[in-house]
């Protein structure tokens, strides 16, 4: 089992993140983190990257039945999303799989929970 599902696209950098965020919203999810990677290297190591960005998405009913499951879930939240330039100047979008994350952890209940993040976050990658 792969731990990611991704996709890669034509576009801007700038406007693949923004549609990204658009398409995390409209499958209830909010963006609590935003690493500019790129940014961060620079500032720390003066490291040249390419434009790499991890946001951070949460869908809070989810993240709250996850809680109530398993106290400690939040170890694995939010859910990582991340843009990349690619070496041919297109744009990937990779999410993780919360399937392969909750076969870590050994509690049913979170099984369907993370089959329904799995869905929304696949969707929002298709929606692409």
């Amino acid at each position: 089992m792969g731990y990611y599902f991704s996709k890669i696209l034509d576009g801007s950098f700038e406007d693949v993140v923004n549609k990204v965020m658009e398409e995390l919203k409209k499958e209830g999810f909010g963006v609590l983190t935003d690493i500019d990677v790129k940014a961060t290297l620079k500032k720390k190591l003066d490291i040249d990257y390419h434009n790499y960005r991890i946001l951070g998405a949460c869908n809070p009913p989810f993240a709250y039945k996850a809680l109530l499951a398993e106290n400690k879930i939040g170890t694995m939240l939010p859910c990582n999303v991340i843009v990349q330039e690619t070496v041919d100047g297109k744009v990937e979008i990779a999410a993780v799989d919360p399937m392969a994350s909750m076969m870590a952890v050994h509690n049913e209940e979170l099984h369907d929970i993370a089959l329904e993040v799995q869905e929304k976050l696949q969707k929002v990658i298709e929606n692409l």
